[in-house]
């Protein structure tokens, strides 16, 4: 993409710090340190709707593409008007309300925090659950070629979902949705970058991730059982067409989900306390929790699983769009026995499913282990375990309070809408960071962020061919649904060799994926991104590899495509302080350390000096210092 620079140069040295610390540089004082937010008077938690954003966006159910995510009527309806930070302080101060925004968010406005600092933030809450979710598959069906079409291959079909996405990250009004949805789907992992028919047909991972958004503010025993008949996921983990064992070849059933239902999705491998710290026995060893014979058992539950031809052929659907179906020709008539249980030989394919994923949601262990991975896609790399346990609780008893008092959640184990609320609301996240709090930004994360804080105009990415894949190390090293494996990006347990969090005992699941090449990759995409060479693209040659490639677009509007605002930023370029801390407030929530907006600041006043730059350029130059800053990088 682009050649190391003198400037990427320093970026990469200030950055390559962030692999040997634990948080923010807290060596010297913070000038503009965060204003401690008062913990809530009540636990909370979630349950939920849909629901309105209450920021104001404009973008409509589906993604209108061509909407700015920065425009519309901020004023929530559902939002009083009367000053509420005495009994709600989540948003009692513009750094308060970023902070909470970046947590709950794929980013803050500058309209959100006019719009709702010193409002409440449980209303908001509430609001969002009543949001109607805006889904992948139409954006798919938006860029499927007619049936007429004598080509009926185009690459922009293929990378229809990543579309989708980044539009309704970035300009959906559904963000705690969609932020929700984003968490789960590094938990629950199916992923498109095989190559194979997750890859070529678009309407599978679509159609999974739409299973993801409908379900995040519902109950994670219905999201397990949507996952388990999804048929991208039947791909991906192999059941898809599992059969039965046959004792005269041999063939046993494939244990692949049965594997990763247990140890990645529900309850792990060792026994955990209600705080999700490890249980031990006498001699001081773990507790494990099951044997490759209970994998054995569980994995006849899920034979007979597979597509749903016949109403695929009769609604004219791709057949990866629907449930799969189930034949009972095809399923294990034996009994099935794991942890603890046993189905009776004979329970039909459905029976099994229900029984077994039943029992095991049951088991103690899902509360904290499901809880402690969303709590560190949300918040913080290390929660205590109270906050672990307050989260768990929530996510037990399906119910949780809002700062106002209001109580949300159906009552029933596993309410996505409480944990949520228990996530986002709990005196852990609210209270200013410890040094042991925060997390590291994902690369996703971070340029959705810098497109909703600069009011990025005309969200298409169709015309946006970085795009459509960036993971590379010269890019983000990360793309949303892409993982590598089951695994995920990043493991939640990953601590970085020789960095002073490992030191400290701290985990930092995304510094898995960080690395020399990954930080100067993201400087890079970023400048381009920031500095708007988007906009700069020759339309002809664009027009033309569009032709050859079956695109259907018309390369006149790639040059508008992706268009940042910068005026309030320019109109502060001959004020560096003032400058940095709008960039602070937006990007850092106030976190940027004395030192930080110091060496900015410098490096600001040399080139403005030597160079004479435009006011742009100083801007250009202030975010992207900021945006590679292990101060940003490391989300407090």
């Amino acid at each position: 993409m682009f050649r190391l620079t003198p400037l990427n140069a320093l970026l990469l040295s200030v950055c390559l710090g962030l692999a040997g610390c634990g948080g923010n540089d807290t060596s010297q004082p913070t000038s503009n340190s965060p204003t401690p937010v008062s913990a809530p008077s009540q636990d909370t938690g979630s349950s939920g709707n849909n629901n309105n954003d209450g920021t104001g966006d404009s973008t409509s159910n589906g993604g209108d593409n061509n909407n700015n995510a920065g425009t519309g009527d901020n004023a929530n309806s559902d939002t009083p008007d009367d000053n509420t930070s005495e009994t709600d302080p989540t948003f009692a101060t513009a750094i308060s309300t970023s902070r909470f925004l970046q947590q709950a968010t794929f980013g803050t406005r500058p309209q959100d925090l006019d719009a709702l600092t010193g409002k409440s933030a449980s209303n908001w809450f509430k609001a969002q659950l009543k949001v109607p979710p805006s889904l992948i598959m139409p954006v798919v069906s938006e860029f499927t070629p007619p049936p007429t079409a004598e080509d009926d291959f185009n690459a922009l079909y293929i990378e229809s979902t990543s579309v989708a996405f980044w539009r309704h990250a970035i300009a959906g009004e559904d963000q705690l949705r969609q932020r929700m949805a984003f968490a789960l789907s590094e938990l629950l992992v199916v992923s498109n970058a095989g190559g194979e028919e997750l890859t070529d047909i678009p309407e599978a991972v679509a159609s999974y991730q739409d299973i993801l958004i409908q379900h995040a503010f519902g109950n994670y025993r219905e999201l397990l059982e949507a996952v388990t008949y999804s048929p991208a996921m039947g791909f991906y983990l192999t059941y898809m067409g599992n059969l039965k064992g046959d004792e005269v070849t041999g063939r046993m059933p494939d244990e692949n989900y049965a594997r990763e239902l247990l140890q990645l999705f529900t309850i792990g491998v060792v026994t955990l306390n209600p705080d999700g710290t490890e249980q031990k026995d006498d001699n001081g060893a773990t507790k494990e929790l099951y044997t490759n014979q209970d994998i054995t058992g569980l994995a006849r539950v899920f034979t007979g699983l597979d597509m749903d031809y016949d109403t695929s052929d009769a609604q004219e659907i791709n057949e990866f769009a629907l449930p799969m179906a189930v034949y009972p020709e095809n399923h294990s008539e034996k009994s099935k026995t794991f942890l603890g249980t046993t189905i009776a030989a004979g329970t039909g394919p459905k029976a099994s499913v229900t029984q077994a994923l039943d029992h095991i949601f049951a088991h103690p262990n899902v509360p904290p282990f499901v809880s402690k991975q969303l709590i560190q896609r949300l918040v913080t790399s290390n929660p205590s375990p109270a906050y672990v346990a307050r989260v768990s609780a929530a996510f037990s008893s399906g119910q949780a309070t809002l700062p106002d008092g209001s109580a949300v959640g159906d009552g029933r184990r596993g309410d996505l809408t409480a944990t949520l609320a228990a996530i986002l609301f709990d005196p852990e996240a609210r209270a200013a960071a410890t040094e042991r709090g925060g997390k590291i930004r994902e690369p996703i994360v971070r340029f959705t962020q810098w497109a909703r804080a600069f009011s990025v105009k005309n969200i298409t990415p169709e015309y946006q061919e970085m795009l459509w894949d960036t993971r590379d190390a010269s890019m983000l090293g990360q793309h949303p649904y892409r993982s590598p494996s089951v695994f995920n990006f990043f493991r939640p347990g990953y601590t970085a060799p020789g960095s002073l969090s490992a030191a400290s005992d701290m985990m930092a699941p995304e510094l898995q994926i960080t690395n020399a090449s990954t930080i100067t990759g993201y400087a890079n995409f970023m400048t381009y991104y920031i500095t708007g060479l988007q906009q700069e693209v020759d339309v002809e040659d664009l027009q033309a590899s569009y032709d050859e490639e079956n695109i259907p677009l018309n390369a006149e509007n790639a040059v508008e495509s992706f268009l940042a605002s910068y005026d309030a930023e320019q109109a502060l370029a001959g004020n560096p302080d003032a400058l940095i801390e709008r960039l602070d407030l937006l990007l850092c929530a106030g976190q940027l350390s004395a030192t930080s907006k110091q060496e900015i600041k410098q490096i600001l006043q040399t080139v403005a000096q030597n160079d004479e730059a435009e006011p742009l350029r100083l801007v250009h130059l202030a975010v992207l210092l900021v945006m590679t800053s292990p101060d940003y990088l490391v989300q407090k």
